[in-house]
């Protein structure tokens, strides 16, 4: 084979590399955070962000590959370059800003807090009860912040609070006001006791997190963002899992 043939061959190869290692690596949070993200019985993801990643790589016109990450380990999977982008319900914040970067918001619910109804009990009459959050949150962040004198007790997963909630191993828990539907259907006994607010600790919705000089990537998934929504795809996504506008104010 002559030289100028092999030289083309290997250029091709390199291309053919190029272009199979191409994909969006789209992170997810490993643990089910349902409506937003769980895996089916078949172990294949549905919920709400599922459908929305789709419809964004779609509008992108890029392929995209999931990739699950344990949610405390997510940014830093982010900033080692084993994900390109995270979709899992992560909220803008100034704090997480200083490390990465955002999208336009695609989503914006409240936080609440979650107790059993025979408690009277509130934001303001915390003092000297166990609260449960997930680590690493927004959630975490505001009980910091608010609940003076009372003990904060963190968990790897949403589900992991809320069991011990179940159990009376903790007062209440605090989350995102979608993410308790299902718990509350199945526990009759506990109830939304207050809705919780705090711009400079939840900031103005979520997002997708990218690394800081990725500029290109966020101004595809801006763009993305803004298609959807304007063509219908969005609302459409969203009524299929609520009966309200998931975008918020």
């Amino acid at each position: 084979m002559k030289l100028k043939s092999i030289l083309g061959t290997v250029a091709a190869l390199a291309l053919t590399a190029t272009a199979a290692t191409a994909e969006i690596k789209i992170g997810f949070a490993a643990e089910a955070y349902p409506p937003f993200t769980a895996k089916n019985a078949a172990g294949e993801w549905e919920g709400f962000e599922v459908d929305l990643k789709n419809a964004l790589c779609a509008a992108m016109e890029e392929e995209c590959v999931v990739v699950d990450v344990a949610w405390d380990g997510i940014i830093p999977a982010l900033l080692a370059g084993k994900i390109d982008a995270i979709v899992a319900s992560m909220s803008i914040t100034a704090e997480r800003m200083e490390t990465i970067n955002f999208s336009d918001k695609y989503y914006n619910t409240p936080a609440v807090l979650v107790a059993p109804k025979s408690m009277d009990i509130g934001p303001d009459s915390l003092a000297g009860k166990i609260v449960g959050v997930q680590v690493s949150t927004i959630h975490q962040n505001y009980a910091e912040k608010h609940f003076d004198g009372t003990e904060i007790k963190t968990y790897s997963t949403f589900d992991e609070h809320n069991q011990d909630l179940t159990a009376g191993r903790v007062d209440a828990v605090v989350g995102d006001s979608i993410a308790f539907a299902d718990y509350l259907a199945s526990a009759p006994d506990m109830e939304v006791k207050a809705e919780l607010n705090d711009e400079e600790v939840f900031g103005p919705g979520v997002g997708v997190g990218m690394r800081k000089e990725d500029t290109g990537l966020a101004a595809k998934f801006n763009a993305a963002i803004k298609q959807i929504r304007e063509d219908g795809t969005y609302d459409a996504i969203g009524k299929k899992f609520f009966d309200f506008d998931i975008y918020g104010g």
